[in-house]
């Protein structure tokens, strides 16, 4: 038993001086093969360098120059978002060199309504804001939450910014544009044309705004901007004066307005004295309008809608405001005496 007992811990020193030479043949062979300069500890210029990655540790000696190098060697992948420390660029310059590598995670930043989903290496409450691209001023609070919504955020860490206090927000709001009308003699009475389209404006405006928890409590304009002048819309309206109608013509319109046959003379005489029986005609001096030489024009909406282009709706008007001179007759004999009625 004793003679069995010596045997096998001979076997197992036997077994252990094997996986030594083994293992040191293996140390050479990866050497070797990983690096063209042959016995990686033999190399000139080869330093060790210390990888930490998370939680993980990795120990080479290496003759890269420079962080990059070192890392792309190493078989290291380098993820968008991951920090290095020091820098990619920077140069390997003492022995036991160490470089850090931070991965990039996902994290959500609540900032009231507004959600921002971003990966970030970062712990740093306000880098991370700043990496979001929400402005955090003082008296905010920011805190890292529970994530209660694993189905809408996934794994990612949740940050949330609650307001406090008082502070200026610019914004960049629109100046609308100024509808302009011009009048254009030769164009069409009753037709329109766009001359020129309007255009929006733009202002940067800085508010003195007041949160307390979150909630906006207050709102001060501090200064105005413009950054872009509205450009008017303007529109031509036609204002060609009509052809004087004849006699006949005008009679039909007096009809058409149900004034009697025995008034049609006197209605025909009194309107060729006021308008020529021109439904545009218009006062330059006084602007008044149509055919009755209303003033202002807008009084015949009363007898139509239609009352800036229709002939028998403005004569319809005129009907009722000669019954101030007890008809027709009576407006034409007080024209005659006094240049008007």
């Amino acid at each position: 038993m004793e003679l069995s007992r010596k045997f096998d811990r001979i076997l197992y020193v036997l077994i252990a001086l094997v996986m030594v030479v083994f293992s040191g043949c293996l140390i050479k062979i990866y050497a070797t093969n990983t690096y063209a300069e042959g016995d990686i500890y033999a190399a000139e210029g080869a330093k060790f360098v210390t990888f930490y990655d998370g939680g993980g540790k990795l120990t080479v000696k290496t003759t890269a120059t420079t962080v990059g190098e070192a890392i792309e060697r190493a078989g290291i992948l380098i993820n968008e978002g991951d920090i290095v420390e020091p820098g990619l660029e920077a140069e390997i310059n003492a022995d036991n060199f160490f470089i850090n590598i931070y991965r990039a995670r996902p994290v959500v930043v609540k900032d009231g309504i507004i959600e921002k989903y971003l990966m970030t290496a970062s712990y740093d409450y306000k880098t991370i804001m700043n990496e979001a691209g929400v402005t955090v001023y003082d008296g905010d609070e920011i805190k890292m939450v529970p994530n209660d919504n694993f189905l809408e955020n996934g794994v990612a860490n949740v940050y949330t910014v609650t307001r406090n206090g008082g502070r200026v927000v610019t914004v960049e709001e629109e100046i609308p544009f100024v509808e302009e009308t011009v009048r254009d003699a030769s164009l069409e009475r009753g037709k329109t044309e766009v001359r020129q389209l309007g255009e929006v404006g733009t202002k940067k405006v800085s508010y003195n705004v007041l949160y307390v928890n979150n909630e906006e409590v207050s709102r001060e304009v501090v200064s105005e901007d413009v950054v872009r002048q509205p450009v008017s819309r303007v529109t031509a309206v036609g204002a060609k004066a009509s052809v004087r109608p004849d006699q006949a013509t005008c009679a039909e319109w007096v009809r058409a307005a149900g004034v009697s046959e025995a008034d049609v003379a006197a209605a025909v005489d009194l309107i060729y004295h006021e308008s020529g029986c021109r439904v545009d005609a218009t006062n330059a001096s006084s602007g008044a309008y149509g055919i009755p030489q209303a003033l202002p024009g807008s009084k015949m909406a009363s007898a139509g809608a239609d009352w800036e282009t229709n002939p028998v709706t403005q004569i319809r008007w005129m009907a009722g405001y000669v019954s101030r001179y007890g008809g027709w007759q009576g407006a034409v004999n007080f024209w005659y005496a006094h240049g008007w009625y």
